[in-house]
């Protein structure tokens, strides 16, 4: 059975953005460039939920939430921004020089519970009242709560690193090879903090794009080390999807046992 539009999406969200090699949906957001030079510069951005990768085929990517942020730190804005059938688009008027991060991050609470035998589910935006509520005769209560960050860089000029410094919530890449500085055949080297510390065991999945067009995925799968990195081989140019995840305990509403967390970004290579 198809689930409308609305339904769909609502899943997406609960479940987190942590996909997997055999999930059916990825969501991406895609760069006109990632790194630009000249005066008066913009740069376009499509966002979408589909199958294969960068091709608008399923669902769009709601641009509620999204956020671009200035080389400076400063909050810079969301411009022409359209929500179609397949995809969502908008604009960033890059106005510095330097390092521009544009990102969408959000999370929420799950939990679903049995009482007298039939299952129940806290509602969409489940608040700490919606727990309490929870009847106390209630069996194989399970509850958990998600957050979940997808971000893009581009950089007009020379790179720069003050939106790179991670913000202390939740998952995030910290690059040590700057992500507007990647080459095939160069290997890049990414740190991954979980609320601003290095993050051990964190999975990570790289996906080149154009699937549609291969029979193969041709992902690689990382597992970051003790200091929370992974090295990257790039074996040809393009555009790659990035996609980490992991989970604790380290919770923050009552009866929760576990805390999902995620992260997307998509990736320009270079040719060499």
């Amino acid at each position: 059975m198809r689930l409308p539009a609305t339904r769909l999406i609502a899943a997406i969200a609960a479940i987190g953005f942590v996909a997997t090699a055999a999930s059916a949906h990825r969501q991406w957001m895609l760069p006109s460039s990632t790194v630009v030079s000249g005066d008066d510069m913009w740069v376009t951005v499509d966002a979408a939920v589909s199958n294969d990768l960068f091709y608008f085929e399923h669902f769009p990517m709601r641009l509620e939430g999204i956020k671009a942020w200035a080389p400076d730190g400063s909050e810079a804005k969301i411009e022409n921004g359209a929500t179609g059938r397949y995809r969502s688009t908008f604009d960033v008027h890059l106005t510095q020089k330097g390092t521009y991060k544009i990102a969408s991050e959000g999370g929420g609470v799950m939990g679903r519970y049995k009482v007298n035998g039939e299952t129940k589910r806290l509602p969409r935006g489940a608040k700490a009242s919606d727990i309490a509520a929870i009847p106390a005769n209630a069996t194989d209560v399970e509850i958990g709560e998600n957050w979940n960050r997808n971000e893009i860089f581009v950089t007009s000029g020379e790179p720069t690193d003050t939106v790179l410094k991670p913000t202390g919530k939740g998952l995030e890449l910290v690059p040590v090879t700057h992500p507007n500085d990647l080459v095939a055949g160069e290997p890049a080297t990414f740190r991954f903090v979980v609320d601003g510390k290095p993050a051990a065991g964190v999975k990570v999945t790289v996906i080149p794009g154009g699937i549609r067009y291969r029979d193969q995925l041709n992902q690689r799968d990382y597992t970051t080390d003790a200091a929370g990195e992974i090295k990257v081989d790039w074996a040809t140019p393009g555009m790659y999807w990035l996609n980490a995840g992991t989970t604790d305990n380290h919770v923050s509403v009552p009866k929760a046992t576990e805390r999902r967390l995620g992260y997307i970004t998509t990736l320009e290579v270079m040719a060499p």
